[in-house]
């Protein structure tokens, strides 16, 4: 099994996490305005809460390799 650093997928999709947030509230709560930073910094903090700093993941869900840990 290969690990990943959550927090740093987590940085680095967030734009498109945003998009996603973004989608789920228009699709779940329409006419609902809803702060998507904010919801999004709330969803980090729920991340970092559930998950441990690396996370075990299944070889087939990594393609390539990066320089190693920090």
């Amino acid at each position: 099994m290969a690990e990943v650093k959550i927090d740093d997928v987590v940085y680095h999709l967030g734009s498109e996490f945003k998009k996603a947030l973004d989608d789920t509230f228009q699709r779940f709560a329409p006419g609902v305005r809803v702060d998507i930073n904010a919801a999004f910094k709330y969803f980090q903090e729920r991340v970092y809460k559930h998950c441990s700093v690396w996370e075990q993941v299944p070889d087939t869900c990594i393609r390539g390799t990066g320089t190693g840990r920090r």
